[in-house]
């Protein structure tokens, strides 16, 4: 009898994190000030750790992992790789499928692994509150379960679609010790004008960052300096997720198997690039035995990278970020309240933008009924309810797996499990009596927030023709 999951003992966890940075195509392209349309970091060095910009902007390939880190690490980490043989026999296919699974993590998803170290980082500089967003939860959740044990409090700002629809998130981040508001909220000047324009607002992950970061920004009036702290998108925080590939590069080995693809659902991109970094390190070192393919899932009601626009953009609707160099659909990007809301957010990371760009990396658009179809297969075979954003990257395996099939090829498929769907079952009740809508975000509407955008900032086209090349215009 075969082994079901492949397990690691806590002495494997990983001692460094892995930066792709050094082993990109080519460098990434700088932050852009808003009132200079010129390189810098605008804000960045007034909410974030000096440890955290350190890693932002590091060329090193290998950073240590702090023995404090590794210790809160050993609450759920290493996490299991499972073969899932279930799904294999459902699908009647002869490629093996392999997932790395992390919603045995105090937040029930992977986003604890970077919560972790930035908890950790600002309470050596003796912060004592953090503030950030959160669009399903789940990062608003790790946040607060890491703040506590590093005896920080909580400011979270939570996308009101998401609020509503999942009470017990912030149920789950109140136990761990954090406040949460629903974004937009009346605590912050930038929420106030949203709902001042439309008192039934839903809110946006955009949304939520300008309050979390104004909410920063103007801490140090109160005498109690807070910082912000992000969920995905950063180099450090895609980073910090690489404990989820080394580890499973490390359990394939056991088995004596490798990837000939790694999917991964994508928002801002943290838990894609977390599994799929080290095996690109793998391929650009060529200690790869294979040649490996990287598919990034994202839904078409916020398809960033399929349909949106390779340029500068804020990462926040409030305008208070610099202006990052990724694939954006508008920093006024208004989603549908889709269920997987931790995909809702209007671009992504640069390090995907840049490899995307590259073809380093290829990208699918998948609707969330296609999606919770497969997801309905993977639960009667394998019996974990997936969270809705996983589920994106479980119906291209699916797809994946048919194709061998049809062809009987044997093919190795690995993807991200991010985490349980435990606090979705609102998304999976709607899906079972059919009500779940097949949403698809208009290309008028990409084309409309560019031209505003533009508008803004009438030095846009050339400074992205100057930092980003090839553009997509």
């Amino acid at each position: 009898m075969h082994d079901k999951k492949i397990l690691l003992k806590e002495s494997d966890i990983p001692k460094q994190w892995y930066n792709i940075v050094p082993d990109l195509p080519h460098p990434l392209p700088p932050f852009i000030e808003a009132e200079t349309g010129k390189p810098g970091v605008g804000i960045v060095p007034k909410i974030f750790p000096k440890a955290i910009i350190g890693q932002e902007i590091s060329q090193e390939r290998w950073i240590d992992i702090p023995d404090e880190v590794r210790e809160v690490y050993k609450i759920w980490r290493p996490t299991p790789l499972y073969r899932a043989y279930g799904l294999e026999k459902a699908l009647k296919t002869p490629a093996k499928i392999y997932y790395k699974y992390e919603g045995t993590s105090p937040a029930g998803s992977h986003k604890t692994n970077s919560a972790v170290p930035q908890a950790y980082y600002n309470m050596k500089e003796g912060i004592t509150r953090v503030t950030t967003e959160t669009g399903a939860g789940q990062w608003g959740s790790a946040l607060s379960f890491a703040a506590g044990v590093f005896g920080l409090e909580a400011t979270v700002y939570m996308v009101r679609a998401s609020f509503e629809q999942k009470p017990y998130r912030k149920a789950m981040m109140n136990a761990f010790g954090a406040t949460v508001y629903a974004s937009p909220s009346m605590h912050t000047e930038s929420g106030r004008k949203m709902l001042a324009e439309d008192p039934d607002n839903r809110g946006s992950l955009g949304i939520a960052i300008g309050e979390a970061v104004e909410d920063s920004l103007t801490s140090e009036k109160t005498g109690k300096k807070a910082n912000y702290t992000i969920g995905s998108v950063f180099n450090h925080v895609c980073m910090h997720q690489t404990v989820a590939g080394l580890e499973a590069q490390r359990q394939l080995a056991m088995v004596d198997d490798y990837p000939d693809a790694v999917y991964g659902c994508v928002g801002g991109g943290s838990s894609f690039s977390g599994l799929f970094w080290p095996f690109y390190y793998d391929k650009v070192s060529k200690k790869a035995p294979k040649e490996t393919s990287f598919v990034a899932c994202e839904p078409t009601a916020c398809p960033k990278v399929t349909r949106g626009y390779y340029t500068y953009d804020h990462g926040d609707t409030a305008k208070l970020t610099p202006l990052v160099p990724m694939h954006t659909l508008g920093h006024d990007f208004m989603p549908a309240p889709i269920h997987a809301g931790g995909l809702r957010y209007h671009g992504i990371a640069p390090t995907i933008s840049v490899l995307a760009q590259e073809n380093k990396i290829s990208t699918l658009a998948i609707n969330q009924v296609d999606a919770f179809d497969a997801a309905k297969i993977f639960i009667r075979s394998e019996g974990i309810i997936p969270s809705p954003e996983s589920t994106h990257a479980i119906k291209a395996v699916c797809d994946e797996a048919r194709k061998c099939t049809q062809t009987n090829t044997s093919k190795t498929l690995l993807f991200a499990l991010t985490g349980h769907g435990f606090f979705d079952m609102t998304a999976y009740d709607e899906y079972f009596n059919g009500k779940l809508q097949p949403y698809e975000y208009p290309a008028e509407k990409v084309a409309e927030s560019m031209d505003k955008l533009r508008k803004l900032y009438p030095w846009l086209n050339d400074v992205t023709k100057q930092y980003i090349t090839p553009c997509k215009q």
